[in-house]
């Protein structure tokens, strides 16, 4: 692989989050600028929850050409920024920032990277019953790119927080003009919204590495006709989707989705192609070894 150059023209990207030390992000980008000969370089930053606003003036200050934003910071940001994707302002949440000489805008790229896993692997969202299981960030990004796209939602989640869910259907509705439910996730709900399913969308944790013998749909649920994509992305094959292999049903990894996130920021700090089968192979290759 070519050697990362890195001079007084070396453009910086990074990651902000807390925690950030396991990220795959470094490993993914940094490889792809190699690949290109590009004179970037990208660093995971630990940025705690009352320096987010010294971390974005420092982006300016330091002149950064990008940064991903992860978990706790992702809605934080979106007040620190001069102007955002019309995207990323439905959803409410920005995972990636470019600097256009000094001027911020955000975006979000969980969303667009979901959608674009979904469309590499030939399948159309738009008039397809899609239940989601979840309601927290990434279950809200993922269900506003789905309704942009014209997806018909079912969205459940655990009791203790049903009212995430139907919060969450009540935005879509509002935004989109199109009825979204809201149900507990549980297996009587999960049977009935399932069998006219065309599309699972698991956005839990349920399954992550280390509790990867757990899965958030019974076995016998599962469907040849059904399209099962998940979400998790350590370990790279969940239980829900072997289960769902055995039962002939499509899957979907989330390592594709952790990728096309990546690649898609890429691109928007770049301005040119990313090398997504390199990309991944470096994300797989830490998952392999974690």
């Amino acid at each position: 692989m070519k050697e990362l150059t890195i001079s007084g023209k070396t453009q910086v990207c990074g990651l902000i989050g807390d925690p950030v030390e396991h990220s795959m992000s470094p490993a993914m980008h940094n490889a792809a600028f190699r690949e290109l000969g590009l004179e970037y370089v990208y660093a995971a930053f630990r940025v705690k929850s009352q320096d987010v606003g010294k971390a974005i003036e420092g982006m300016r200050a330091l002149n950064f050409r990008g940064l991903n934003v992860t978990i706790p910071h992702k809605v934080a940001v979106i007040p620190l920024l001069d102007e955002l994707d019309p995207l990323a302002e439905k959803i409410g949440a920005v995972n990636t920032i470019v600097n256009n000489d000094g001027r911020l805008r955000g975006y979000n790229t969980d969303a667009s990277g979901f959608l674009q896993a979904l469309l590499e692997k030939g399948v159309e969202p738009e008039g397809k019953n899609v239940v989601i299981l979840g309601a927290g960030g990434a279950s809200r990004a993922i269900s506003f790119i789905l309704a942009d796209r014209g997806a018909h939602l079912t969205i459940l989640n655990r009791a203790q927080e049903l009212d995430w869910a139907v919060e969450l259907a009540r935005r879509l509705e509002k935004e989109f003009g199109r009825k979204a439910g809201a149900l507990e996730l549980n297996d009587h709900y999960l049977a009935r919204v399932l069998n006219k399913a065309d599309i699972l969308v698991n956005a839990t944790s349920v399954g992550m590495s280390p509790k990867d013998g757990e899965t958030p749909v019974a076995a016998d649920l599962l469907r040849p006709e059904l399209i099962v994509y998940d979400i998790v992305y350590n370990p790279i094959k969940t239980r829900l989707m072997r289960e769902a292999e055995a039962a002939n049903a499509r899957t979907i990894a989330g390592l594709d989705m952790l990728v096309w996130q990546g690649a898609l920021a890429f691109e928007l700090w770049t301005g040119q192609k990313p090398p997504f089968k390199l990309m991944k192979e470096e994300a797989a290759k830490l998952l392999s070894v974690s």
